[in-house]
């Protein structure tokens, strides 16, 4: 057992709190698709990265401190200057959005318009009835891909205060908007309409970085204006076509006769030049994901399931390269590209709803692996992401390649095919090598980069993805599984000795270990990772790093009030220096290690700390209309509060969207086991949210239903043929 020394203080590499480097902003997502790297997708502010090959930060012995890539700082925002998009609505069909403010008319400010593939298309669409604009009356989101705004008018003819028409607006990502007028008078109305467009082509990376450039000049096209740049064109045309379209001014024009409650419609549709309407794919036939459904005696259920998968299939890109192969974008606005670990991360998290998504986002990554000589053979690429004011930068690409042989191995368990699996074996197989090699004759997996720590969480990843791929590997007959299991072995009992720290309220483990030995003592939500041991044959929780008893330990520090804020689990406790509730990793929740942390404590039978971290995160998702963000500010819940939004994350988030079916499906306990044909069920007891049935879910390749009681107790519905329930 050790004592801690003073906590490592790291350089903040990041931008926005832990985001990333400015340059990234301006990245198209077209530009990073193109660079194939299977990394850098991103648009906004999701990592922080470093010249590769530099030192990670000074806190490390032998080490120099290091900075972000360089970038002319007069042509960059400030990362405080990000427009802020926690109050927009945004509508998701990738690659299309839509970013509205609640007032429905498109202004041409900050990130508002029309997006295709990351290029807005039409940044000012003001509508103008009898020469005024409608007075905003009521605007909310009727699904993920579109938005609703209601506005009333009161025309000259109407008597006192009453409005007698109402305006609505209905916009969707894939670039339609329709515009009724209803008509509540009793006299007929004569009623001008009017819309001001105009777009600047920009890409959404120059928007973030307040470089949108100037509106650019239209012409006349059809039955609507069109606009040309150097990036390309887009168009909008009007049904019905306008009486008047006016280049100059950006301006269609109708006039509409409206008898006495009479109404009428027109719709524009906003394309690029040379592409046709928007199929995006959690709208058609490739949608990999099952239509689930839940109920309870919680309100907030049906509402928080149906929503999480709605963001979810609004998320979803299929591979430019192999269209049948489907994953998740990683958030809106910022992160509309791939990010391997999160994409990993979330197609386990919604494995009961079927096993396709996992299969095409492994397909996917497994064809950026790296397959040439040297120590990065087998590793998936992944950029560098900030870790909090403890440590340097972690890298995703470690916990992508050592996740990718545990999203294979429980997808399998949950049904996906054996020709798939047996597809992918090699991909897994070339994780596990580089896992075996990184390792090498020591015992810990050290992070890639010279000086860097050996950090807390990464061994959590690696114990688990040697013993699921241990098993894999023996149950396809590759050799390979007891040296993975010796090294599993290895490690947990060096782990439970030189990562915890002893004190006096009975220890803690360490976030890290420098590499002269020294621990880093600070409690992050970082240590959630060592309860998620992941799930072996016959629907048994493979065991974790840490004994019984730090076991114990470990689920009264994350149900602390210094770490539960009352809304989900803190990324920093409370206490420690560097905390911050709005850091990204230094004191916000985050929804995503908040379901680990659920998921986790439940299945090591802490309930009461897992229930109530769970009524935190699904209490905060009613207030953010059940779409939950990334994070949010970790300041204490209070009787008459609601949790602060943070201004830069994403919403919706793959892993926030993913983390909401994890937390339902936590509560009944479904471990399945595909091959032997079994599902064993272990329900939260105390049923921390009542009664909860779920239906529509996916078992080895079958509907599966469950309804768990106030009692705790766990019903099968509905199942596959043959599977049995087991012990």
């Amino acid at each position: 057992m050790h004592q801690p020394t003073p906590p490592f203080a790291a350089p903040d590499t990041s931008a926005a709190g832990g985001r990333t480097t400015l340059p990234s902003l301006a990245v198209s997502l077209a530009h990073a698709r193109s660079r194939g790297s299977g990394q850098g997708q991103n648009l906004g502010p999701p990592t922080a990265r470093t010249r590769p090959g530099a030192p990670l930060s000074s806190a490390w012995p032998g080490t120099k401190g290091v900075t972000p890539r360089s970038a002319p700082s007069a042509t960059f925002r400030r990362s405080g200057e990000l427009p802020p998009a926690h109050k927009t609505m945004i509508g998701v069909a990738l690659p299309g959005l839509v970013i509205s403010t609640e007032h429905g008319q498109l202004t041409g400010l900050g990130l508002e318009g029309f997006y295709r593939a990351g290029r807005r298309l039409l940044s000012r669409c003001r509508l103008r009835v009898a020469g005024r604009e409608p007075l905003p009356s009521q605007a909310r989101m009727t699904d993920a891909h579109r938005a609703r705004f209601v506005g009333t008018l009161r025309t000259s003819s109407a008597p006192g205060p009453d409005p007698d028409v109402m305006v609505e607006r209905t916009r969707d990502a894939d670039g339609t908007e329709r515009i009724t007028l209803r008509s509540w008078s009793p006299h007929p109305l004569r009623l001008p309409v009017e819309v001001d467009l105009g777009t600047d082509l920009a890409d959404l990376g120059s928007i973030a970085a307040g470089r949108a450039g100037p509106a650019l000049s239209a012409s006349v096209h059809a039955s609507g204006l069109r606009w040309s740049g150097a990036g390309g064109g887009a168009s909008v045309t009007a049904v019905p076509p306008p009486a008047d379209a006016l280049a100059s001014a950006g301006l269609l024009r109708w006039e509409f006769l409206l008898p006495p409650g009479g109404s009428t419609s027109l719709e524009l549709r906003v394309r690029p030049d040379g592409v046709g309407p928007l199929r995006a794919v959690g709208r058609t036939a490739a949608d990999p994901l099952a239509s689930a459904h839940a109920t309870g005696d919680d309100p907030a259920v049906p509402a928080l399931l149906r929503t999480s998968i709605e963001d979810l299939r609004a998320l979803l890109l299929r591979d430019p390269a192999h269209p049948a192969d489907v994953h998740l974008a990683a958030g809106v606005p910022w992160r509309c590209g791939l990010a391997p670990a999160e994409a990993l991360a979330a197609a386990r998290m919604t494995l009961p709803l079927g096993t396709r998504l996992a299969a095409g986002t492994l397909r996917a990554l497994a064809r950026t692996q790296h397959r040439g000589p040297g120590p990065r053979y087998g590793m998936i690429p992944g950029p560098r992401r900030d870790t909090g004011p403890h440590l340097p930068p972690g890298c995703t690409g470690t916990e992508a390649t050592l996740l990718f042989p545990v999203l294979l191995a429980e997808a399998r368990r949950w049904g996906l095919c054996e020709h798939e699996t047996q597809e992918l074996m090699p991909a897994a197989e070339r994780c596990l090598a580089w896992l075996r090699t990184t390792a090498g004759d020591g015992t810990y997996v050290p992070d890639p980069h010279p000086g860097g720590p050996v950090r807390c969480d990464t061994q959590a990843r690696a114990h688990r993805a040697a013993l699921l791929g241990a098993e894999l590997l023996d149950d396809f007959g590759r050799p390979g599984g007891d040296g993975l299991r010796q090294f599993a072995g290895r490690l947990r009992t060096s782990f439970q000795r030189d990562f915890w720290i002893d004190d006096p309220a009975g220890g803690r483990p360490a976030a890290a270990r420098a590499p002269d030995g020294r621990l880093v003592p600070h409690l992050s939500s970082a240590a959630a990772h060592l309860l998620d041991t992941g799930l072996l044959g016959g629907g048994a929780p493979a065991p974790g790093l840490l004994d019984p008893v730090q076991t114990d330990r470990l689920a009264r520090l994350l149900g602390s009030p210094a770490m539960d804020s009352g809304w989900g689990l803190r990324g920093l406790a409370e206490k420690e220096a560097g905390y911050n509730p709005f850091g990204h990793r230094a004191g916000a929740v985050r929804v995503q290690e908040t379901a680990i942390a659920v998921a986790g404590l439940a299945a090591a039978g802490h309930e009461k700390e897992a229930g109530s971290l769970l009524r935190g995160v699904v209490a905060a998702a009613g207030t953010f209309g059940h779409r939950l963000p990334e994070m949010y500010a970790g300041e204490q819940r209070t009787d008459a509060g609601a949790p602060l939004p943070h201004p830069a994350a994403c919403r919706p988030a793959a892993t926030a969207a993913a983390a909401g079916v994890l937390l339902l499906t936590t509560l009944a306990g479904i471990r399945p086991d595909a091959p032997a044909k079994t599902v064993t069920l272990r329900p939260v007891r105390d049923a921390p949210l009542g009664e909860l049935g779920l239906t529509g879910l996916r078992v080895a390749g079958a509907p599966f239903s469950i309804r768990v009681s106030r009692l705790g107790l766990a019903m099968v519905e509905e199942a596959a043929a043959g599977l049995q329930l087991g012990a």
